[in-house]
C-alpha cells in the first residue's frame, strides 16, 4: 500500500518526508545521517528498479571517484539496521548480487 502525500511517502508501515527530513517507522521516528537520507532517498524514488552500486556511490557521493565502495556497503547495512525487522533477511532493501540494490515492491499477499 503506497500513497503520497504532497512531500510525504507512505509505503506500508513507514513514512518519509525527505524535505522535513522525518522518517517514521510506524510511530517511531527515525534518526538518519545525511548519507542514509540520500540512499534511502534513491531508493525510494525509483521502488522497484535496479540502482547498480556505481551509479549509488557516484549519486550519494557526488562523483563516487574517491569514496571507498565498501562505504556503500556499509551506509545499506546501517539503513537496514535502522528499517527492516530482520536486517539480516532484508524484506525492503534487496541486494542484486554482482548489480545494486532496489527498494522491493512487495505485493500485497507478503
Amino acid at each position: 500500500k503506497e500513497q503520497i502525500d504532497k512531500q510525504i511517502i507512505y509505503l506500508e508501515n513507514f513514512s518519509f518526508n525527505f524535505d522535513a527530513m522525518t522518517f517514521l517507522k510506524g510511530n517511531e521516528a527515525l534518526v538518519l545521517s545525511k548519507t542514509e537520507q540520500r540512499l534511502l532517498r534513491l531508493l525510494v524514488m525509483n521502488r522497484g528498479l535496479i540502482l547498480s552500486r556505481e551509479d549509488l556511490l557516484e549519486r550519494i557521493w557526488d562523483g563516487g571517484e574517491f569514496v571507498d565502495e565498501n562505504a556503500l556497503s556499509v551506509t545499506v547495512r546501517r539503513l537496514r539496521e535502522k528499517l527492516e525487522d530482520n536486517p539480516a533477511k532484508p524484506q525492503y532493501i534487496k541486494t542484486i548480487y554482482g548489480i545494486g540494490y532496489t527498494w522491493a515492491i512487495r505485493s500485497e499477499a507478503e
